[in-house]
């Protein structure tokens, strides 16, 4: 018998194209992303556009998922993952050939209903393709190509002041060739996959149930620990450039590719989080990333020197970011096959609010001058949400599971 090397040699084959062939998409939205932040305001928008524009991503986002998971859930999450990704590139060709601001607006919507049809399915699909035993592997693969190849698409721009100079493109002419560009690459997603989930038998469910008892109270208990950490995140972790312009007087130049190194730092550091749950159990593994990276962000409101303060926060990032395919996987363990894209949806949600909310907070803080109340107020979540989580889940038994729907199948070349 062949034996199969290397770190994710326990993820099947038809897992490991899946997530593959979902990285064409995640470059676009990467550059979906930061044209938003810092490329619509060079075509003239104002921060409030900008603002309004992300606020109707997230409405559109919040008013999708449910809707989005029930029907994953009744008619099968390949159609509905299909769905979503094929609204990336309508959304990059409106960016590329419009600066009317209700164009922007409709793309900005667009792609807050395709990640709400995305953050139903993905995880589902992949807790619905795997067994016990090698999900945490898979999980963790999903987040370093996920990691890798957005954050491709964030450092695009980078490349843009040596191509103008190279072809003579305006700033303008040559982010409208890369939105066609990444515009055709998206749409290798939802093609090539459709291809691989040909064979694909999905277990429907009946609609709506999370039967009490076996599913509803072990997923209440753990979206609400998750809206805890998402209410202390909100609070200060995507203010930390906010943060340390203020605190030390760094530019964006300092911040930007300190963002870029954490995010790198974050997709290899996951790479260690399956080998963590083997050795020490899913959630003694959660706990230890999680409380670990709590030391680091508190630290880092006392950091002495901007250096410092970068230090600490790559660590902190890649500590808590290790958690991630685990607390992942350690949902799906928590949910019946048939539900798994509505409980998906529930806790993509109950984050994402009290997310959104308290950064209002941060920001109005940091504004007053606290600078360390802030990680005060972060960290208090945190040991809460972690202390709690491990008192209610230590003794927890994962469900038990059919086979997975799909085998180790060829890759979709053969």
């Amino acid at each position: 018998m062949k034996v199969r090397r290397g770190v994710f040699k326990s993820v099947p084959s038809q897992v490991k194209w899946l997530i593959y062939l979902l990285s064409f998409s995640n470059i676009g939205a990467g550059y979906f992303w930061v044209a938003t932040s810092a490329y619509l305001p060079e075509r003239g928008l104002t921060s409030g556009d900008i603002g309004l524009i992300l606020a109707v991503n997230g409405l559109a986002f919040i008013m999708a998922a449910i809707p989005l998971g029930v029907m994953a859930d009744h008619k099968g999450r390949k159609k509905i993952l299909l769905w979503g990704l094929a609204g990336m590139p309508p959304a990059l060709l409106i960016y590329g050939f419009t600066s009317d601001f209700e164009w922007l607006l409709i793309a900005s919507a667009i792609t807050g209903v395709s990640e709400g049809a995305f953050m139903t399915t993905w995880n589902a699909m992949i807790a619905d393709m795997t067994a016990p035993e090698n999900r945490s592997e898979a999980f963790s693969l999903s987040f370093l190509a996920a990691s890798l190849s957005s954050g491709f698409g964030l450092a695009l721009p980078l490349a843009f002041p040596a191509l103008q100079g190279m072809t003579g493109l305006s700033s303008e002419e040559m982010h409208t060739v890369f939105f066609v560009i990444l515009a055709a690459l998206a749409m290798l997603s939802p093609i090539t996959l459709r291809r691989l989930l040909k064979g694909h038998n999905e277990t429907i469910g009946g609609g709506i149930s999370l039967r009490k008892g076996e599913n509803l109270r072990p997923m209440l208990k753990f979206s609400a620990l998750n809206s805890l950490i998402g209410l202390g995140a909100g609070i200060i972790i995507p203010l930390i450039p906010t943060w340390m312009f203020l605190r030390f007087g760094a530019a964006d130049t300092f911040t930007g590719p300190l963002m870029a190194l954490a995010s790198m730092t974050i997709a290899f550091a996951s790479v260690g989080s399956a080998g963590l749950a083997r050795r020490f159990g899913m959630v003694r593994a959660i706990v230890m990333c999680q409380g670990a990276s709590t030391v680091f962000m508190m630290a880092l409101a006392f950091a002495p020197g901007m250096n410092m303060a970068a230090l600490f926060y790559v660590v902190r990032s890649a500590l808590m970011n290790m958690a991630t395919p685990l607390s992942d996987s350690f949902l799906m363990g928590l949910i019946t096959k048939e539900e798994r894209g509505l409980a998906s949806a529930i806790n993509s949600l109950v984050w994402r609010l009290p997310n959104s909310v308290t950064t209002v907070i941060g920001g109005s803080l940091l504004a007053a001058g606290f600078y360390v109340l802030p990680f005060a107020l972060a960290t208090a979540c945190y040991v809460a949400a972690v202390s709690l989580f491990y008192i209610a889940f230590r003794n927890h038994q994962p469900l038990k599971e059919d086979a997975p729907a799909i085998g180790d199948r060829p890759s979709p070349q053969g």
